[in-house]
C-alpha cells in the first residue's frame, strides 16, 4: 500500500524537527496558521490538521483569544514514545492493509467499550457534529470519507486517553489511504453511505445508553463491513475479523 505525502505531513515534520532539534522549545508559540500557511506553500486547513495532531499527542495546547496564551504553545517535546508515534505520519503508508484493520479493531472497539462505561462523563459534541456534515447529500464520496475519518478520531479523543488518540492520529494517512482505495470497488455508493451514517449514529446511541456490549459490536461490524465489502478478493479479510471477534467474545 503506498501513498502520496498529504500537505499536512509535511507541515507536521516541519514542525517536529524544530522541536527535535531544540529550534522549538515548551512555552514556544508556534507561527500563526497565515505564516505558516504561506512558509510551507500549504492550505491553512493543513496546518491545522498538523496541530490537532500535535495536541492529540500533548505536545502542544492551543487557546483561543488574544493576548500571550492565546494560539498554539509547545508544551512538551516529544521523547521515547512519543517521537515514534509521530513517525507513523509517514511509516503508516506502508503498513499491510488488513494489520491496519486489525488494529483499528483493538482499539476503536475498546474505545467504544470505554465510552460506554462512562456515558455521562466523556463529550460527544464534536463526534455529533460530524455526523451531522456528513447528512449532506452534496457531499462527495472522498468528502464524505474524510469526515469519516475525523469521526473515529473524536471518538479517539473523547476517551481521554491520548496514547490512543495519538495512534489513531497516527495511522489516519493509513485508514484515509485503505478507505479511499477501496471506493472504487463500492458499486452502489448512495447504499454505502447511508449504511456507514446508519452504523455511525448506532455506535453512538449504544455509547449514550451505556451499553458497553452493542458499542463494541457494532464499531466491529462497522469497520470490518466495510473492509470486507471494499477489498473483497483480500484473503486477509476474514483472519482479521475473525481475530479480533474471538478476542471480544472471550471477554
Amino acid at each position: 500500500m503506498t501513498a502520496e505525502p498529504r500537505a499536512w505531513e509535511g507541515v507536521l515534520a516541519h514542525i517536529e524537527a524544530r522541536l527535535v532539534d531544540g529550534r522549538l522549545r515548551p512555552g514556544d508559540h508556534l507561527p500563526a496558521e497565515r505564516a505558516l500557511s504561506a512558509e510551507l506553500g500549504v492550505g491553512r486547513s493543513s496546518v491545522r490538521e498538523a496541530i490537532r495532531v500535535l495536541e492529540a499527542m500533548g505536545l502542544v495546547r492551543t487557546q483561543t483569544g488574544s493576548g500571550p496564551t492565546s494560539g498554539a504553545i509547545i508544551v512538551a517535546r516529544p521523547v521515547g514514545g512519543m517521537q515514534a508515534l509521530m513517525r507513523l505520519q509517514v511509516a503508516a503508508s506502508g503498513f499491510p492493509v488488513a494489520d491496519v484493520v486489525r488494529t483499528r479493531l483493538l482499539l476503536e472497539t475498546a474505545v467504544a467499550d470505554e465510552l460506554a462505561e462512562r456515558p455521562g462523563a466523556v463529550g460527544l459534541a464534536d463526534a455529533g457534529q460530524l455526523l451531522d456534515a456528513m447528512d449532506d447529500p452534496a457531499l462527495t464520496p472522498q468528502e464524505f470519507l474524510a469526515l469519516d475519518a475525523q469521526f473515529h478520531l473524536a471518538l479517539a479523543d473523547a476517551s481521554g486517553n491520548t496514547v490512543v488518540a495519538a495512534t489513531m492520529a497516527g495511522l489516519r494517512t493509513s485508514i484515509e489511504g485503505y478507505v479511499l482505495a477501496g471506493l472504487a470497488r463500492i458499486t452502489d455508493w448512495e447504499a454505502m453511505a447511508a449504511r456507514l451514517r446508519a452504523e455511525h449514529r448506532a455506535v453512538v446511541e449504544a455509547i449514550g445508553a451505556g451499553d458497553a456490549a452493542a458499542a463494541r459490536t457494532r464499531v466491529h461490524a462497522h469497520i470490518s463491513g466495510y473492509y470486507r465489502d471494499a477489498f473483497p478478493s483480500d484473503p486477509d479479510s476474514e483472519p482479521a475479523i475473525a481475530i479480533t471477534t474471538a478476542t471480544h467474545e472471550s471477554r
